[in-house]
């Protein structure tokens, strides 16, 4: 029988803070992905004032009790925007989806006690959008005992799968998302999602080089890696930083709040950039070579996406060290995929699977104990 073809709208906030993905796809929840249209809107002074704040406040779960009235207050500015936006979006599109993937903005992230917090109005946004949403999508995993992250690996195998048939590429494949933080799906092969296809959080992505740059400069990132480029790597600190900090498993996601850029503390901005680019790309490298003891291989093919793809500095350092003869590393962009979108794209894919009872989470992924549905559809129009 025939599937159905979903038109979808995937809404993505990242750990960066600094705007809204929102990216409209056809997919049929299953094998079936075309992209659409894509856009970026960028926070105003006063939101991303207070979305930073908010994280700043929001520490552990006692901070999210104490300050549930401001998580409110700033939810409800974030969710206006967002349906601002997506209204002006889909009105320029001249298209209303069958759905809204609404991922929201992570502001607190902890497994032991099976929280995830992302802001964001589902309710509200449906009345104003007067469209079918589809948000909290990590709790039911949690829940299987899952870590609720990452999420994008089910789409990330229907990705490669398309990559391989388009362009050739052998498998394994690495998928490298360099967000806040640096997930891997190390796609095996294209027959069977619950044996083929692998997660982790691996380590920072731009979560200390954002940090540092937000509390040194007027900036909110290191743009092209250029600030670093500029810098000089303090070898003393950074060997320290390696001697003192290691990521024990894989088998446990990450959070920007596991990481922190105290040891760089009294060097210049460009300094303490270049040495905070070198450590993250340490970490990023660690992980990788994990990942091959894990499988027993060496995965080859590597496919980068993600905001952490611009940084040049960053992916200079992975690339140089990861390169032999027989190893391949392309930006997705390479491949007709838009880099920037990947996660937005998953949420839209991700809300269609919730629509159609279909398992979003793995054991191989999350580590929940079985294959987990993810999402709460919401209509209120």
């Amino acid at each position: 029988m025939k599937k159905k073809i979903f038109t979808s709208l995937g809404q993505m906030s990242g750990t960066s803070m600094d705007g809204v993905d929102l990216s409209l796809i056809e997919t049929d929840g299953y094998d079936y992905f075309k992209q659409k249209s894509n856009k970026y809107y960028e926070f105003n002074d006063q939101l991303y004032r207070d979305l930073i704040f908010l994280r700043e406040c929001v520490k552990n779960s006692d901070d999210l009790q104490k300050n549930s009235s401001i998580v409110s207050e700033i939810e409800k500015k974030f969710t206006l925007f967002n349906a601002k936006i997506i209204s002006e979006f889909l009105n320029r599109e001249g298209i209303k989806p069958d759905l809204i993937g609404l991922h929201g903005q992570t502001i607190y992230h902890n497994v032991k006690y099976k929280i995830s917090k992302q802001i964001g109005d589902a309710n509200l946004l449906s009345q104003l959008t007067k469209s079918t949403v589809i948000n909290k999508f990590r709790q039911e995993d949690l829940d299987n005992g899952g870590q609720g992250a990452p999420l994008t690996p089910i789409f990330h195998f229907l990705i490669s799968k398309q990559i391989k048939d388009n362009y050739k590429l052998d498998y394994p494949i690495n998928i490298i998302n360099i967000g806040g933080i640096t997930n891997v799906t190390t796609v095996l092969n294209n027959q069977n999602i619950e044996r083929d296809i692998h997660a982790y959080d691996i380590g920072p992505g731009n979560c200390l080089i954002d940090e540092w740059i937000r509390k040194n400069s007027n900036q909110k990132f290191d743009k092209n890696g250029s600030i670093a480029l500029s810098g000089k790597v303090n070898e003393l600190i950074l060997n320290q930083a390696k001697d003192n900090f290691e990521i024990p498993t894989l088998k446990e996601s990450m959070d920007i709040n596991d990481f922190d850029i105290t040891f760089a503390k009294g060097l210049s901005l460009e300094d303490g950039c270049a040495t905070l680019t070198e450590f993250t790309a340490f970490l990023i490298l660690e992980g990788l070579k994990k990942i091959n003891q894990i499988h027993n291989i060496d995965v080859n093919n590597f496919i980068i996406c993600g905001g952490g793809r611009k940084n040049k500095s960053l992916i200079n350092k992975i690339i140089q060290n990861v390169s032999k003869e027989n190893v391949i590393v392309n930006d997705i962009d390479e491949f007709k995929l838009n880099g920037d979108f990947i996660e937005s794209q998953a949420f839209a894919y991700l809300a269609v699977r919730c629509f159609l009872s279909l398992p979003i989470t793995f054991p191989n992924t999350t580590r929940c104990k079985k294959s987990s549905l993810g999402g709460q559809i919401i209509k209120n129009f």
